[in-house]
C-alpha cells in the first residue's frame, strides 16, 4: 500500500464513529459473565432509542408471541443476551450506513446481505464443535463494514468501483483492488482493530477472500454464509460472483457450497430474523 493511500484510508477510519454509549455498555455487560438481567435492563431503559426498538423486536410477527411485550425486563429474559447483544451491533450497523448518494451505495440491499450471513454464519457454527456460534454471527455482520468506510469517505471510488465491477464481471473486492489499490477486507480489518474487536474477528474480516491464510472455525462459517447467501439472491451489489469453498473451508464444513447449503435445510426462519433486524 502506498504512502498517499495509507493516509486516505488511515483519515476514513478515524472519521468513522465509535459506537453509540449504550451500545458499547450492552457489549461489555454481555461479555461479563457475572451480568445478571437487571444490569442489561437498566443500561436498555437508560436509551429510548434502544429500548423501543428492542420492544419492536421482541413483538414483531417473527416471534409471533400471543401477548404484547411491553417492558424490557420480559423482553431480555424472552431474547437472552446473546440476541440482545447482536441486536445492539445490528443497530449499531445500521446507524452509520453513508449518507453520501454520490457513492450510489445500497444501504438496504447490504443490511440485508449483511444481516442474512450474519445468521447463516451462527447456524454453520453450530457444527463445529471448537466454534462460538455468537463470534460467528458477529463476524458476518461486520465481514463487509469496509464496503461503509469507502462509500462514506471515498464515494467517487466506490462508484467507479461498482461501475468497474459490473463492466468488467469483476467481483466487487477485486473492482476496489483495481480503482482503490487495496479491497474492503483490508479496510474493514482497520476499522475493527480501530473498535478493539478480538484479533480472531480482525482476521477473519481480513483474509475472507484468502481463508487459507486463516484457517479458523468462524472463517469457515463466515466465508460459507457470504456465498450461501449471495446464492439466495442476497447479494450485496457489483457483478455477481459465487466463489466455490476454499478447502480448507469445504474441510471445516464438510463439502462443496452447494452440500453445505443444501445441509442447512429450511433457511426461512433465519431469513425471517435477517429481516427483522435489518429492519430496526
Amino acid at each position: 500500500m502506498n504512502p498517499d493511500l495509507s493516509l486516505r484510508l488511515m483519515a476514513a477510519v478515524e472519521h468513522m464513529p465509535a459506537f453509540p454509549k449504550s451500545v458499547e455498555q450492552i457489549l461489555a455487560l454481555t461479555r461479563d459473565v457475572s451480568c445478571s438481567p437487571k444490569d442489561l435492563v437498566q443500561v436498555i431503559n437508560r436509551d429510548p432509542v434502544v429500548t423501543i426498538k428492542v420492544l419492536r423486536v421482541v413483538n414483531s410477527a417473527y416471534y409471533g408471541l400471543a401477548k404484547q411485550i411491553t417492558s424490557v425486563d420480559h423482553a431480555v429474559v424472552f431474547l437472552g443476551f446473546n440476541t440482545i447483544k447482536n441486536l445492539a451491533l445490528s443497530m449499531a450497523a445500521i446507524g452509520m450506513l453513508p449518507s453520501s448518494p454520490l457513492s450510489g451505495f445500497d444501504g438496504q440491499r447490504y443490511l440485508m446481505h449483511s444481516m442474512a450471513t450474519a445468521a447463516i454464519a451462527r447456524q454453520l457454527a453450530q457444527r463445529m464443535p471448537d466454534a462460538d456460534a455468537n463470534d460467528c454471527f458477529i463476524a458476518g455482520l461486520l465481514h463487509d463494514f469496509g464496503k461503509v468506510v469507502v462509500a462514506q469517505f471515498m464515494p467517487t471510488d466506490f462508484r467507479k468501483s461498482m461501475e468497474l465491477s459490473l463492466w468488467q464481471g469483476l467481483p466487487l473486492h477485486q473492482a476496489f483492488q483495481e480503482v482503490i489499490g487495496v479491497d474492503h477486507a483490508q479496510v474493514g480489518a482497520m476499522l475493527a482493530e480501530k473498535w478493539r474487536f478480538p484479533p480472531d474477528l480482525v482476521q477473519t474480516i481480513r483474509y475472507q477472500h484468502e481463508p487459507e491464510s486463516s484457517d479458523t472455525p468462524m472463517m469457515a462459517a463466515m466465508v460459507a454464509a457470504n456465498q450461501i447467501s449471495k446464492l439466495l439472491g442476497f447479494e450485496f451489489g457489483g457483478w455477481l460472483v459465487i466463489e466455490e469453498l476454499a478447502d480448507c473451508v469445504a474441510n471445516r464444513l464438510g463439502g462443496k457450497l452447494e452440500n453445505v447449503k443444501a445441509s442447512l435445510g429450511d433457511l426461512g426462519p433465519l431469513l425471517n430474523e435477517a429481516h427483522v433486524f435489518s429492519h430496526l
